[in-house]
């Protein structure tokens, strides 16, 4: 019951350990010597196209790699590992669905998972920074790019200079305000590895590679990831397995800097500005696998003026429902939407007018689940609501 599409369809094929059973089942029929000679004694079975064609159903379109199956597991199996294993058996035999390959081959062939130009980038940013010059009246006010020397190399999720600029105007203005020494790089800021969704490590390799190349090129303090789960966990965690490197070079989220930022008093907020009633959605990579659940909270208990939790929450909560890349995938889009109700209960509960989630692909599937069910509320990222309380110095 710790699975999101058992709990919504109650079908048996959904349980996790139906998706470990054909993981081992395999391992059993290849690795053992019962299976390789006595298979249907142990359940072993062949990976042929029938095989195949389950798992890619099941382990691409029926997991969203939570990882809330391993937390409830009751003998300490990494669910999540095994499925991801699983994908990369599908992956080194060119069976990853077509819409999830795309966004992992736009990365790799432009630098980011968008194709976004860099003539279209810049665009963007500068007038962006003609935004940030408004909001905060001030003409030396800027959002500087490939700056060598500086504390902080920023990342950006690719959907923001595409569709949510103003999460970026956001993140600036934050900077701002912490007077912090920053940059954005044009060569390399996509913060995202759909690679870690496929389980191909050579291109997840590839893209861990370039962002840790160009941290170094620019001679940053640090790395901060932006708000994106799976691409804080990818590059911090799995990246340095990808590449077989220390990073010499510190690397955080947003969050964890923003946190910073406001108990080392470097900003200054005034909750009473964001009076709406405020709810948090924990994405699953950041909190339930990377371990970042205090700070939001202590973000938001001082950006907004009413804060109440979902039920269940932090290590507990559920996924949104696209995460384990499901929101590239357009395939399982009815199945990604069916599993959504269980968030969009939860949000229903809190009697929320605004909820703040810190990454992404959760921001986008949380505004189709407000569609869909008719929530009536703003999505926000966690940089957008601090922005908002901000309270500059003159």
């Amino acid at each position: 019951e710790s699975c999101l599409y058992y709990l919504a369809t109650k079908e048996e094929q959904y349980i996790p350990a139906h998706k470990v059973e054909l993981i081992s089942s395999i391992y059993r029929r290849y690795c053992t010597f019962t299976g390789k000679h006595f298979p249907g004694l142990t359940g072993a079975r062949e990976l042929d196209e029938t095989m195949t064609d389950e798992m890619t159903d099941q382990l691409f379109g029926s997991c969203t790699l939570c990882g809330r199956c391993t937390k409830h597991c009751s003998i300490g199996i990494d669910i999540a590992y095994l499925v991801r294993q699983g994908r990369g058996m599908l992956s080194a035999m060119d069976l990853v669905p077509a819409s999830l390959q795309s966004t992992v081959n736009a990365a790799i062939n432009s630098g980011n998972n968008m194709s976004i130009p860099t003539e279209e980038f810049t665009d963007t940013l500068a007038w962006l920074e003609d935004e940030l010059k408004a909001e905060v009246d001030d003409p030396q006010a800027s959002i500087p790019l490939n700056v060598p020397d500086v504390n902080i190399l920023y990342t950006l999720n690719p959907r923001e200079p595409k569709f949510f600029p103003l999460s970026i105007t956001a993140m600036a203005k934050i900077f701002y305000a912490a007077k912090e020494s920053w940059t954005l790089s044009t060569a390399m800021y996509d913060v995202t590895n759909y690679a870690y969704f496929t389980s191909n490590p050579d291109e997840a390799k590839t893209i861990s590679q370039r962002l840790y190349d160009e941290v170094l090129k620019l001679k940053a303090n640090r790395c901060v990831l932006a708000e994106c789960g799976h691409g804080s966990r990818a590059f911090r965690w799995e990246g340095p397995n990808y590449i077989q490197k220390e990073y010499p070079f510190d690397v955080i989220t947003s969050v964890e800097l923003i946190a910073e930022y406001i108990q080392q008093g470097k900003i200054k907020l005034n909750k009473e500005i964001n009076k709406e009633i405020v709810t948090l959605h924990d994405p699953c990579n950041l909190v339930r696998e990377g371990g970042i659940i205090d700070q939001q909270r202590y973000i938001l208990k001082h950006a907004a003026s009413k804060f109440t939790e979902m039920t269940p929450h932090g290590t507990e909560n559920f996924c949104c429902g696209g995460g384990g890349g499901q929101l590239a995938m357009s395939e399982y889009n009815e199945r990604r939407m069916k599993i959504a109700e269980i968030k969009a209960d939860q949000i229903r509960k809190t009697g929320a007018s605004v909820v703040v989630t810190p990454c992404h692909n959760c921001v986008d599937q949380l505004m189709q689940i407000d569609n869909k069910f008719k929530l009536g509320v703003q999505v926000k990222t966690l940089s957008e609501i601090v922005a908002d309380a901000i309270v500059l110095e003159k």
